[in-house]
């Protein structure tokens, strides 16, 4: 039997176990056309909060009772189509199955097996081209720039603080444990690192970090954290709004202080971006973080957890803090 994970109800607030739910169907049978697919590895990521509320968004909600979906790495078990043999290793937006058939359309084929297959649902996937896509993109980083990064140490973040470095800027790292900010200057090279949830007055130790203030900020968080930060900001300072996570699971519409008169006052640019925006631009992004990871000059840190079952568990750590760097289930 094949084991699925369905979503079972929508969340109120923080996301339960009790919203997934398990069950078995018949193993999937392929067609002419098709190939049959093993699960390798899961991504667990924060936007999916998003699709588990019926809400209009960049991406259709998932349905009760139906499959929930993130990008995957599957192995090709039994092939029926001529552009797949078993053994190959493909990646894409699949359903949290063991066992799926799929005609092959909308996978990528991983040729290249000299990185670890988890990074291409890191650093070489939807991760790595969100970093570096909406800080060059958006943040259009330029060599002596002072560039701030909240939700350092996850897994956009983390990429996001060392590509500012290699394109000249100095890096502040935003995190929430000492640990992770130790991890942020010794490992991924930022310059300063803040324990947000240890210090007391936020929009002075931005401050006093960047004393030259906030040419770019990479925001992966919202909220208090984000409105320090834009206090901080430069004259025609760029904001590049990637995530807020720290709003996701809130059941009222929080209030904060209103941008507007910091973006006129300064002449800020504040962009949203989903990643798909970029999509003709794919390939070169690739092929420049893949190169850089060649030549280590990039790095990377995975959270790996090992199995099936323990999909819903990681995607609500993440929720906790309990990652650094990109959260992937091991099956």
């Amino acid at each position: 039997m094949n084991k699925v994970i369905l979503l079972n109800k929508r969340p109120v607030g923080k996301p339960t176990l009790n919203d997934f739910k398990f069950i078995e169907e018949e193993n999937p049978s392929i067609k002419d056309g098709e190939i049959l697919l093993k699960t390798t590895y899961v991504s667990v990521d924060p936007y999916l909060r998003g699709r588990m509320s019926d809400a209009k968004s960049y991406v259709p909600p998932f349905q009760l009772n139906e499959p929930i979906q993130s990008g995957l790495i599957a192995e090709v078990s039994e092939s029926k189509n001529p552009d797949y043999k078993v053994g190959d290793f493909v990646s894409g937006g699949l359903d949290w199955k063991e066992y799926q058939a799929s005609t092959g359309i909308g996978l990528t084929k991983i040729t290249d097996t000299t990185v670890r297959l988890s990074a291409y649902l890191g650093i070489l996937g939807m991760t790595g081209l969100t970093a570096y896509l909406g800080l060059t993109e958006i943040g259009s980083p330029k060599k002596g720039e002072t560039l701030v990064v909240s939700g350092a140490a996850g897994a956009v973040g983390s990429i996001v603080g060392q590509i500012g470095k290699l394109l000249g800027c100095r890096v502040i790292g935003l995190a929430g444990t000492d640990e992770k900010t130790a991890v942020l200057k010794s490992k991924f090279g930022f310059d300063e690192a803040i324990n947000y949830k240890t210090t007391l007055d936020m929009k002075k130790a931005i401050q006093d970090a960047a004393p030259d203030g906030v040419d770019i900020y990479f925001d992966n968080v919202g909220g208090e954290i984000s409105d320090a930060v834009l206090a901080n900001i430069n004259k025609f300072g760029r904001v590049a709004v990637c995530g807020a996570i720290s709003l996701y699971n809130e059941t009222e519409v929080q209030m904060g202080p209103r941008v507007q008169p910091i973006l006129i006052k300064n002449s800020v640019l504040m962009q949203g971006f989903i990643v798909s925006n970029y999509a003709a631009k794919f390939p070169q992004a690739v092929q420049q973080l893949n190169n850089w990871l060649k030549e280590g000059k990039l790095t990377y840190s995975e959270t790996l957890i090992e199995g099936f079952d323990q999909i819903p568990q990681a995607f609500i750590n993440l929720f906790e803090g309990k990652n650094e760097g990109k959260m992937i289930v091991k099956i």
